[in-house]
C-alpha cells in the first residue's frame, strides 16, 4: 500500500513536470521565441522549469554561459551586448580581471570567518573605502539590498523609538517583510503579505504627475504633501521614525526627480526630527556619476542602503550611517555572512578600479550619449514617449498615441532586442530601462542603439 502511493506521488511529479515543460514551450512558440533557443539552451530550460520555483520571472529565454565587459555569450555561442548588468550589478565589467585576481588570492587563503564575531582584514578595509567615498563613518555588512533597507529600519526604529515609515508609490525596497511594507511597485508583490506600518506618498514622476500639475509651477507639492497631508491626517511626526527614498526610483520605472526634490525631503525631515533613508541599491556606486546618486542633488541622508554593484557579482550589502545614529549595542542586529571575505575583497577592488579609472564621469558622458541617440530615435518612433536618466540609469518610457502606458509593446521591444542580440529589461509599468556595466565602450553602446532601434520597429508592427 504504501508503496503504491510512494509510486503514485512520482508519477504526478513527474507529470506535472512535463505539464510546465508544455507550458513552457507552448507559451515561447506564442511569443515566437522557440525557434530562437539553441539546443543546449534549451535543455538548461526545460529542466530549469521542472525544479525552480514558478515565482521567477524570465522575460526571454536567454541562458547565459559567460561575459567579458559588456558583452554576455550564451550556451549555445551567441553573443549579447549587455544594457542590464545583471540589474545594476556588474558595474565595473562582467569578468573583471582585477576583481577576479583579488576574488582568487582570497579563496586561496580563507572564503568565511563570520566577520560578525571574528575580525578580519578584507572587510575592515572596504569599510574604510566606503567611509572615504561616502563620508558616513560607520558600516553594517549583509547580503543584499532588502537584507540593507531592513537594517536600516531597524536602526531607525531602534534609534528613535518610533515605529512608523514614509514610504513613496512606484517604489521598490526589496521583497523581505519590512522592505516589502516600503515597496510600492505592484500589488502582486504584497498581496497577502503583513508588514510594518507605512504610509506612501507621490513621488515627483514630472513626465505624468499624479497631482496632475505641471513642473516647476507646482513648487514640488508631491513632496510637501508629507507635511500638508501626511503629516496631519496620518501621522504624527512624533511617532514617524523614516522616511525612505530612492535617489531615482528603480524598479518603479527609472524616474528621476527635479533638483528640487530631495533637499525639500531633507529640510522637510530635518524640521521634524525624522531621519531621512536613501535607498542607494540601485543607483550608487557610481552609476549616476558620483559615488552615491544623493550626491546630484546635494543631500546627505542619514542612512543610506548599498548593494548590487557593491558585491561586483557576489552577495553584498551595506547600511552607512555616521556614528551618533549607529550606537546600538552589540546583538542587536547580525548575520552570518555580512562582510563574506570573498565579497569584502571583490567589493574592495571593484570600487577601486572604479574610482581609478574615472568610471563615474565615463558614466555621465556615455549616458549623455544615449540619452542623445534615444531622443533622436524618438522623433522617428512616437511610443517613446519620454528619455530620462542621470548618468547610466536611463529609463526611456513606452506609449500608445494618446500618451498612456503601453506595456504590451514594451516587452514586445524587450524580446525582440533579444533576438536582435541585446539584453533589456523592463522597469514600471511601461518602461525599458538602459543600465549598463560602467564599461562600456561608446561603440558597444553605439551598436547596441542601433540594434535597439531594429528591435522598435518590430515591436510596433
Amino acid at each position: 500500500m504504501n508503496k503504491g502511493k510512494g509510486e503514485g506521488k512520482g508519477e504526478e511529479k513527474k507529470g506535472h513536470s512535463r505539464e510546465s515543460t508544455e507550458i513552457m514551450n507552448s507559451r515561447m512558440q506564442e511569443i515566437g521565441m522557440l525557434d530562437t533557443i539553441g539546443p543546449r539552451s534549451l535543455e538548461v530550460i526545460e529542466e530549469d522549469c521542472e525544479v525552480m520555483s514558478a515565482c521567477e520571472t524570465r522575460p526571454y529565454p536567454l541562458v547565459v554561459d559567460r561575459a567579458k565587459g559588456s558583452i554576455v555569450t550564451d550556451l549555445d555561442g551567441r553573443d549579447y551586448i549587455d544594457f542590464v548588468a545583471g540589474i545594476a550589478v556588474l558595474n565595473a565589467g562582467h569578468s573583471n580581471p582585477a576583481v577576479q585576481a583579488a576574488i582568487s588570492a582570497q579563496l586561496g587563503k580563507m572564503t568565511h570567518c563570520c566577520s560578525a564575531d571574528f575580525f578580519a582584514e578584507p572587510p575592515l578595509k572596504l569599510a574604510r573605502k566606503l567611509r572615504e567615498l561616502s563620508g558616513y563613518s560607520k558600516v553594517f555588512y549583509c547580503n543584499s539590498g532588502t537584507e540593507a533597507v531592513e537594517a536600516a529600519i531597524k536602526l531607525a526604529i531602534w534609534k528613535t523609538g518610533r515605529q512608523n515609515l514614509i514610504g513613496f508609490y512606484n517604489s521598490f525596497h526589496g521583497r523581505t517583510l519590512g522592505s516589502l511594507s516600503l515597496t510600492s511597485s505592484k500589488a502582486r508583490q504584497k498581496e497577502h503579505f503583513p508588514g510594518i506600518r507605512t504610509v506612501h506618498t507621490h513621488y515627483a514622476y514630472c513626465y505624468r504627475c499624479p497631482l496632475n500639475l505641471e513642473y516647476p509651477g507646482c513648487g514640488v507639492e508631491c513632496v510637501k504633501q508629507i507635511e500638508n497631508l501626511i503629516f496631519r491626517k496620518e501621522l504624527n511626526p512624533e511617532d514617524t521614525a523614516a522616511v525612505f527614498v530612492e535617489p531615482i526610483q528603480g524598479e518603479g520605472g527609472y524616474i528621476v526627480p527635479p533638483p528640487e526634490f530631495h533637499k525639500e525631503l531633507r529640510k522637510i525631515c530635518t524640521d521634524n526630527d525624522v531621519l531621512l533613508a536613501a535607498d542607494e541599491v540601485q543607483a550608487g556606486c557610481f552609476r549616476t556619476g558620483p559615488f552615491l546618486a544623493m550626491e546630484n542633488f546635494g543631500v546627505k541622508p542619514d542612512i543610506s542602503c548599498l548593494a548590487k554593484a557593491l558585491g561586483a557579482g557576489l552577495p553584498m550589502g551595506a547600511m552607512l550611517a555616521d556614528a551618533s545614529l549607529m550606537d546600538w549595542p552589540p546583538g542587536v542586529h547580525s548575520n552570518t555572512f555580512g562582510g563574506n571575505l570573498l565579497a569584502s575583497a571583490g567589493s574592495l577592488t571593484a570600487l577601486e578600479f572604479m574610482q581609478k579609472e574615472k568610471t563615474g564621469a565615463h558614466a555621465r558622458a556615455l549616458g549623455s550619449h544615449i540619452q542623445q541617440r534615444l531622443r533622436e530615435l524618438q522623433d522617428s518612433y512616437p511610443c517613446i514617449g519620454d528619455v530620462r536618466g542621470l548618468g547610466l540609469m536611463i529609463g526611456a518610457e513606452i506609449v500608445k498615441p494618446d500618451r498612456f502606458i503601453d506595456p504590451v509593446t514594451r516587452n514586445k521591444i524587450v524580446r525582440e532586442g533579444y533576438k536582435q542580440g541585446i539584453m533589456l529589461l523592463g522597469c514600471g509599468e511601461s518602461v525599458i530601462r538602459f543600465s549598463p556595466p560602467l564599461v562600456m565602450t561608446e561603440e558597444e553602446a553605439d551598436k547596441g542603439l542601433e540594434r535597439f532601434e531594429e528591435a522598435v520597429k518590430r515591436g510596433v508592427r
